[in-house]
């Protein structure tokens, strides 16, 4: 059995909380093989995980509640969604286990959510094993997400989290991807971009992301080692950290945990 005290992710880094850090059984729910690599599906305890190649996790479910984000990072692009004030349509890059996915489905007012997943075998992992709502507001298309990202429709909000057992996808540095994400929002919408980190605090590619979106956005730091980008749509586009608050003490009991503490953390760009 693997020490669940070792930071496994590759979409975040982190080391898991004392209540999972008991010994429990670890149980292999299925396991398939692509051109990609290793995919499996673990349970421990409460929790199943979704993990790619040699152990690297990319995701956590808490089997009672799929809907429960349990790591700081989900919960701050949770809050890039908030920076909207109605949100009708989400574009997500990169599905993994569908926690945001399920979260965001089922707390905001959404009518039409597309994702974008590589792998054929990650939907259908995550509807079977890892409780994703096969719901008709949500449509899966299966590719490479730098090529199909033309073709999808505008969103209201656009969610970047595109890892592989080997670290942060291609995408999250490059230039015209990056700026074609920002291009597909609507009007008044939000980029949210999971981004490693730097030993310096600073999100991976600073230099070009200040560029590139012209230092305005904002930026949200977790324990994690990740720092999660707000980018607006446009430079006359500013971010009411009030509203964010005041929305998130609105949902807060429905999530069943305050969102306040990362609030707080929210920075201008770096």
């Amino acid at each position: 059995m693997r020490d669940l005290l070792t930071p496994l992710t590759d979409n975040c880094r982190f080391t898991l909380g004392d209540e999972m850090t008991e010994e429990r059984e670890e149980r292999v729910l299925a396991q398939v093989h692509d051109d990609f690599g290793t995919i499996r599906v673990l349970e421990v305890g409460d929790y199943r995980f979704l993990e790619f190649g040699d152990a690297i996790e990319q995701s956590c479910v808490f089997t009672a509640d799929p809907s429960w984000l349990e790591y700081d990072y989900t919960r701050a692009m949770l809050i890039g969604a908030l920076c909207h004030e109605q949100p009708e349509s989400a574009l997500f890059l990169g599905l993994g286990a569908g926690t945001l996915t399920q979260a965001c489905m089922k707390f905001l007012p959404l009518d039409d959510i597309e994702a974008i997943e590589l792998r054929p075998d990650v939907p259908r992992l995550a509807i079977e094993y890892l409780g994703l709502d096969d719901d008709p507001r949500l449509y899966i298309r299966i590719g490479d997400a730098l090529q199909l990202l033309d073709s999808a429709e505008t969103a209201d909000l656009i969610f970047v989290d595109l890892y592989t057992d080997h670290g942060p996808n291609v995408a999250h540095l490059a230039w015209r991807f990056l700026e074609d994400c920002q291009k597909k929002l609507n009007p008044g919408g939000w980029l949210v971009i999971n981004q490693w980190a730097g030993d310096d605090g600073k999100p991976l590619g600073a230099a070009l992301l200040r560029g590139l979106y012209h230092r305005h956005y904002w930026e949200l730091p977790v324990k994690e080692g990740n720092v999660i980008l707000l980018v607006p749509a446009d430079l006359d586009q500013s971010l009411d950290l009030a509203g964010v608050s005041d929305r998130a003490g609105v949902l807060m009991p429905q999530l069943g945990y305050s969102l306040e503490s990362l609030i707080k953390d929210i920075r201008p760009a770096s």
